[in-house]
């Protein structure tokens, strides 16, 4: 279908209100000026704003097709996914923010200097930005393909136009402006989903038809108890694998990370994970609406005669259920270009600050305040270029476009692995942490690539170059599940290696995290484990001596690897932004001194309570 006046003005009105929020915090307050109000919004964040961009982070345009897809193909199984957003949202809320927010930190890799070393926080740098560079141009390029397939809608206008508007707005109006564009755009993907609904239940006779008939037909799924953790999706895999995939995106991930820090104190940014749980509630059983109407839609009013892939058929039933009510068409258009904006201006901001404080402000110590802000601006006007590339390189893969696809996934459980890791095991030292991080990247790229290369042959041949077609079980990710496109079902009776690639991707973070941790402790004890005493206790959470909080001091002491807890709050205070700003390396008071490169870890230095970090090499 060709899109008219109406869906073009309702498409740009998109654009140029995100741009005008750009333009507005970067012509108000302090016009951004300053590293903390660029990068940090100036801490001055309430709960709702960051609860919704925390939503709008993550839930990307490939999202917005895939999950109807998958309810379409499978039926409802995956809803149950949201069972695991308790766990995967308290767990930050109670162990990761609290940490991450005490120490007063800007990118979540200082955390691993402070816990171990600069080394093992390069390579948690450099496996992030890998990740995340690769994750942002394909999320820009696969959705507007798609589009370009179905409405004819111009491919390259379109992926030029989203790439240059989302880099202006989060280079002139940093952090705030990033967030409060996720808030606009969130509404609008509420508003886009919502009209879908509305209107293709109607075609069909209305909500309680579509259930029945999506009943009849099998669709609506009951509990799966299967603990066989090689069928894709059962209840156990969902509710339980799927805490990991949320740890790993709302617990340790640089972009929601930095969102929980912009919060104006600890208990705005606790809220605000709070907040976001019944909005993704709302967004799954949106999602997991659509595709039933869909299905039962299709049913009755056939969308395609040939074959298609399932993101494609999500947007010939868009077309064609709100082709006759002018503007709608425009409106889903700008909800699933919303889902790209908020994901890529997500990823600008991120790796500029990542790139900013663990990269650039460590080898130039001397970097005043206002060269500083400039040279983040510029990093994230050079990563939204380098998004642009990505998109074109991305358009050239063809059956690649799905691994590539599959690594942001891939890295994300090893990560959250290096961060329990350092959090949860106070033995643990930098050559385990480097070790364990290396093991599971290994373990990832292996389980994740064979799955994809099994699942290519199983199919019997790859997709043709530039389609958005996917091969059979295509999704070898964790993250996938909430953010990319979603697989389809494996092949039968898998045996030997094909069996162990078989595994359903929702136990991917916790099979690669749980490698991590397992290699990272091995190593720690092979080569001499950190001493309690030499460790910062406010890098720690003592999980044992909390939950058995009725032991005697004694055995409290003893269980928490010998972290001298008691005195955190006395001897460690908080650092407000300014002492931090004034030059105190990390958020890092005194009191607490690095030790050489043979003893990683803190001692308590002579004197009054305070801290002082001292550089390491790499």
């Amino acid at each position: 279908m060709e899109f008219t006046a109406i869906d073009y003005t309702i498409f740009t009105l998109l654009l140029v209100l995100s741009l005008a929020i750009g333009l507005f915090y970067a012509l108000s307050g302090g016009r951004q000026r300053t590293v903390q109000e660029f990068l940090l919004a100036n801490r001055s964040m309430g709960f709702l704003p960051v609860a919704l961009s925390l939503l709008a982070t993550f839930q990307s345009a490939v999202a917005i097709l895939g999950v109807p897809a998958e309810i379409y193909r499978f039926g409802t199984e995956y809803w149950f996914l949201g069972c695991s957003y308790f766990l995967g949202l308290l767990i930050p809320a109670h162990v990761f923010i609290p940490v991450f927010y005490r120490l007063q930190i800007t990118s979540t890799y200082e955390y691993l200097e402070l816990r171990f070393n600069k080394t093992v926080r390069i390579f948690g740098t450099i496996t992030f930005i890998f990740q995340m560079v690769i994750y942002m141009g394909v999320v820009l390029y696969a959705p507007a393909l798609a589009l370009n397939a179905v409405t004819g809608f111009d491919l390259w206008s379109a992926v030029l136009t989203i790439g240059l508007v989302c880099t202006l707005y989060t280079t002139l109006g940093g952090l705030k402006a990033v967030i409060w564009t996720d808030v606009f755009q969130t509404l609008v993907m509420f508003a886009g989903q919502l009209a879908v609904i509305v209107v293709g239940a109607q075609r069909v006779g209305g909500m309680a038809r579509v259930w029945r008939l999506a009943e009849q037909e099998g669709k609506i799924s009951g509990i799966d108890l299967n603990p066989d953790p090689y069928v894709r999706h059962t209840f156990w895999t969902l509710a339980f694998g799927g805490v990991f995939m949320m740890l790993s995106l709302y617990g340790v991930n640089q972009a929601q990370v930095q969102r929980y820090l912009s919060s104006r104190n600890e208990r705005q940014a606790v809220l605000s994970c709070y907040a976001v749980f019944p909005c993704q509630q709302i967004v799954l059983c949106l999602s997991c609406l659509t595709g039933l109407v869909m299905f039962v839609y299709d049913r009755e009013h056939p969308l395609v005669t040939g074959p298609v892939s399932s993101d494609q058929l999500v947007l010939y039933f868009v077309m064609d259920v709100l082709k006759d009510l002018p503007g709608l068409p425009g409106l889903f258009v700008a909800c699933l270009f919303s889902g790209s904006l908020s994901t890529i201006s997500s990823a600008f901001n991120s790796l500029a600050t990542v790139t900013m404080e663990d990269l650039v402000r460590p080898h130039c110590p001397g970097l005043s305040e206002s060269r500083a802000t400039l040279f983040s601006k510029l990093l994230a006007l050079a990563y939204g270029l380098l998004c642009l590339g990505m998109a074109y390189v991305s358009s050239m893969l063809g059956p690649v476009l799905q691994a590539a696809i599959s690594i942001f996934g891939m890295v994300g459980g090893p990560l959250l692995g290096l961060f329990c890791l350092g959090m949860f095991f106070p033995c643990a030292n930098p050559a385990g942490a480097i070790v364990g991080l290396l093991a599971g990247l290994a373990m990832a790229f292996w389980v994740g690539i064979g799955s994809l290369v099994n699942s290519m042959g199983a199919a019997g041949g790859a997709p043709a170059a530039n389609s958005t077609a996917r091969p059979p079980d295509g999704n070898v990710t964790a993250a996938l599940a909430a953010t990319l496109l979603t697989p389809t079902a494996t092949p039968r009776s898998p045996t030997g290696l094909q069996k162990f690639y078989s595994l359903s991707y929702m136990w991917y973070s916790a099979h690669n995290s749980t490698t991590v941790i397992l290699v990272g402790l091995l190593v720690s004890l092979l080569t001499g484990p950190t001493r309690g005493a030499a460790v910062d206790p406010r890098t720690i959470y003592p999980v044992l001596p909390r939950l058995l909080c009725c032991l005697p001091p004694k055995y409290r002491q003893w269980l928490g690897c010998g972290v001298p807890f008691p005195a955190q709050d006395a001897a460690c205070p908080e650092l407000t932004t300014p002492e931090k700003a004034a030059g105190v390396p990390n958020g890092v008071a005194a009191g607490c001194v690095r030790r050489d490169e043979e003893e990683q870890g803190y001692v308590r230095a002579a004197g009054p309570p305070a801290y002082a970090l001292q550089e390491t090499s790499f």
